[in-house]
């Protein structure tokens, strides 16, 4: 069963990390409604989170290289783009740093989730009927000013159930950032947060981890690879013809029948 545990929790990473729904929220939801301790399988959940990434890195391997290359050669554009990824990445750092204790505890509440993906497909659907996006021209056009405010809003999914994805991709959108470029964005600047937040992860708690829970934490992160790497492709298909108002009402609903279990039980 704990393999079959593993192998349920990779799916649902990799469906989840990159949507807007808050994969750690349904992580928590999921060891909860499967009869599992939440802080047992705490850590497991962000420590196959690179299964994810690496799909990431899989997908766009042809602009990764080329904005690799262009670094060496001082291409503006290739400057431009890792610049606003490490803008926005050093606010995660530095609240992650603070406040890493007191996120801890807040992994381990499936009520916190539930009011988070609420109260999250709420603010989706305003961003929605309110933002004023343009075609951004790419992830290296956006300026100084929009990659740090969207690295800022990003400390927000520090909240179990808030969403990374969800709370990057609006902050964008507010910003006047188109919806592909969002994304995109939102996919990019998962690979410094999620690395980061794994490795500290695995270091601050390497003398509990057994040789049996590496192969685990393989499992699951091989499966999470597979599934996100299919949901990107067809998250981006998606949102480019209906935008994120499908992904808001699954978040209430599934929020407001959480909600409800949780006081039943």
């Amino acid at each position: 069963m704990i393999w079959l545990t593993a192998i349920i929790l990779g799916i649902v990473e990799g469906l989840t990390e990159f949507l807007p729904v808050s994969s750690t929220g349904h992580l928590i939801l999921a060891t909860e409604l499967l009869g599992y301790d939440a802080a047992k399988w705490a850590v497991f959940n962000i420590a196959i989170q690179p299964g994810a990434i690496l799909a990431i890195v899989v997908l766009y391997r042809h602009l990764f290289w080329d904005m690799f290359v262009g670094l060496f050669r001082g291409d503006r554009q290739a400057i431009a783009f890792v610049r606003n990824l490490l803008l926005a990445f050093f606010p995660a750092v530095i609240l992650g740093l603070a406040f890493g204790d007191y996120i801890e505890t807040l992994l381990e509440n499936a009520v916190v989730v539930a009011w988070a993906l609420v109260i999250g497909g709420f603010g989706i659907l305003l961003v929605e009927r309110f933002a004023k996006p343009e075609e951004s021209g790419g992830v290296a056009a956006m300026s100084v000013r929009q990659s740090i405010v969207v690295g800022i809003v990003q400390c927000l999914a520090m909240i179990p159930g808030v969403s990374r994805s969800g709370a990057t991709i609006m902050g964008a959108m507010a910003l006047g950032v188109d919806r592909k470029t969002a994304a995109e964005f939102s996919f990019f600047l998962a690979l410094p947060t999620l690395t980061g937040a794994t490795v500290l992860q695995l270091f601050k708690h390497r003398d509990a981890i057994t040789s049996n829970d590496l192969g685990l934490i393989a499992v699951g992160a091989f499966v999470s690879f597979i599934v996100a790497w299919a949901v990107i492709k067809a998250f981006l298909a998606i949102v480019t013809r209906y935008g994120f108002a499908p992904f808001a009402w699954y978040r209430i609903l599934v929020g407001g029948a959480a909600l409800i279990w949780l006081a039943m039980r």
